[in-house]
């Protein structure tokens, strides 16, 4: 006869910070994705690069992907697709032809222009559930939880993904053997 075995009581993922903020941003960010690839033929990805251009200036690829806090091979890939959709321009340093900077081209100005207008909108939109105080205490809770995450990250000690096997390797707890 099988023994019952006990088990801690079930909470749901709604007392979760990161799964409330990710269906936060699954929800209100799909307008901007809808704008983006609807109207725009960006990927969010290429939207959030061409930002961090026109609100920095031109940068090196590894300060791109550093500031739009992307890795470096999702950076790359980008950065190919917004050059040949002629939005970002690859332009030599001069005197080291070796370093490239990146930036907007007249196009990208445009769609830059033309798109965070109404990003700024849907956000206004939904920061209007907010008095302006508790605003004011909401962007202070999260400079406060980003600062937090950030020392939380310098901290830890956290095994690194081996994303080729997905976790499904020989070593895996799932597999059921070890090397």
């Amino acid at each position: 006869m099988p023994t019952a075995v006990a088990t801690a009581p079930r909470r749901p993922l709604d007392d979760l910070l990161l799964y409330r903020l990710s269906r936060l941003l699954a929800v209100a960010g799909s307008m901007v994705i809808r704008l983006c690839e609807g109207r725009f033929g960006i990927t969010r990805r290429e939207w959030r690069l061409i930002a961090v251009l026109a609100s920095r200036g031109e940068l090196g690829s590894s300060q791109l992907a550093e500031h739009a806090q992307l890795d470096r091979a999702r950076t790359s890939k980008a950065v190919g697709s917004l050059v040949a959709k002629q939005l970002i321009s690859r332009v030599a340093k001069a005197g080291d032809r070796r370093q490239v900077l990146l930036g907007l081209t007249e196009a990208g100005q445009a769609l830059y222009d033309e798109l965070f207008p109404l990003v700024t909108k849907i956000n206004g939109d939904l920061m209007g559930a907010l008095d302006a105080d508790g605003a004011a205490r909401f962007d202070a809770s999260l400079d406060l939880l980003q600062a937090r995450a950030e020392r939380m990250v310098q901290e830890a000690v956290l095994p690194k993904a081996d994303r080729g096997r997905r976790g499904a390797g020989a070593d895996s707890p799932r597999s059921g053997t070890a090397r």
